[in-house]
């Protein structure tokens, strides 16, 4: 990716430079574009259902940025092979998603594939001067995480035919959970960071706002919620590739402290449609916590912002 050539524009607020979740290029005073794209293959069988946790997943980046989603267009790869009414679903899913986002789905994009993909390219906007950034934690801040973990072992356990319907069910609710409801609540307060925890799970993702803020990530091991099964698959060795990946990437740059191997596990396991990752004052978490509970968002405290230490996240 090194041989892409840099561009920039004095309007390109948030670009790659700090692999932060979408780009937002300014277009007046009063409004930013919000620009973002996701797809993936199925990790679920019923069509409809993976069509709505991949537009969750796309829409996701939008609500980490602070902003709300105004259009989409589908990105559709689907073999030849397969009956055309599974793709019908997948689109129905993915447009009851933008649909409840408040979206408009504007057409899209299909191209003949072996293995069927979708997902959204999504277009937001926000108030230039309250973007939210996954960078800009602050000594002292808490750090509020607002859905479980373990989706990915658990959708490798389901692979395998060793999930439970209660698992899944309680995956499934989890990943087509749209963000916009924490991220509505969060306008009202003063955010130092956030960002969604998607494929680099929570410790990669936590990494990058570690590392751009220039501070370490205390987390506690017995506050980070995780849908509890996703503990006996762990046990069962169910653990996806991306989640070695993950820790393959990280080495060097976290300290566990007496964390069991399944929650290490866990904590790098990849999230599809995870929750945000916020970084707030501890007076405004604690308001944000009650307002959570208030819409039966099921979020916690997990963890606190120190000054910059050795290792950029330290869990125990």
């Amino acid at each position: 990716m090194g041989s892409i050539p840099k561009m920039s524009d004095e309007n390109l607020l948030v670009g790659v430079e700090t692999s932060d979740d979408a780009a937002v290029y300014k277009l007046n005073e009063e409004t930013a574009l919000i620009h973002t794209l996701d797809f993936f293959t199925p990790m679920v069988d019923d069509p409809y259902t993976f069509g709505q946790i991949a537009a969750a997943n796309s829409l996701s980046d939008v609500y980490a940025m602070g902003g709300r989603p105004i259009t989409a267009l589908n990105i559709v790869g689907f073999p030849n092979c397969l009956p055309i009414e599974i793709l019908g679903e997948i689109l129905k899913g993915g447009a009851d998603k933008v649909k409840e986002a408040g979206a408009v789905l504007v057409g899209g994009h299909s191209i003949q594939d072996d293995e069927p993909k979708y997902g959204l390219s999504v277009t937001g906007t926000v108030d230039p001067g309250r973007i939210l950034k996954n960078y800009g934690c602050r000594k002292g801040d808490v750090l509020i995480l607002t859905k479980p973990l373990g989706v990915g072992i658990i959708t490798t356990a389901l692979k395998g035919e060793a999930a439970s319907k209660k698992a899944c069910e309680e995956a499934v609710r989890s990943m087509t959970s749209l963000n916009r409801y924490a991220a509505e609540i969060i306008e009202d307060y003063e955010i130092s960071a956030c960002t969604d925890i998607t494929g680099f799970g929570l410790m990669g993702h936590g990494y990058e706002m570690a590392s751009a803020s220039k501070v370490t990530l205390l987390l506690d091991k017995k506050s980070i919620p995780y849908i509890s099964e996703a503990k006996e698959y762990a046990e069962m060795g169910l653990v996806p590739g991306g989640c070695y990946n993950n820790k393959s990437y990280l080495k060097g740059k976290y300290l566990l402290k007496c964390v069991e191997e399944w929650m290490e596990d866990i904590i790098f396991d990849p999230q599809t449609s995870g929750g945000l990752l916020i970084s707030c004052s501890e007076s405004n978490g604690d308001a944000i916590m009650t307002r959570f509970s208030g819409i039966g968002i099921s979020a916690a405290i997990i963890g606190q912002v120190i000054e910059e230490e050795e290792y950029s996240i330290i869990v125990g």
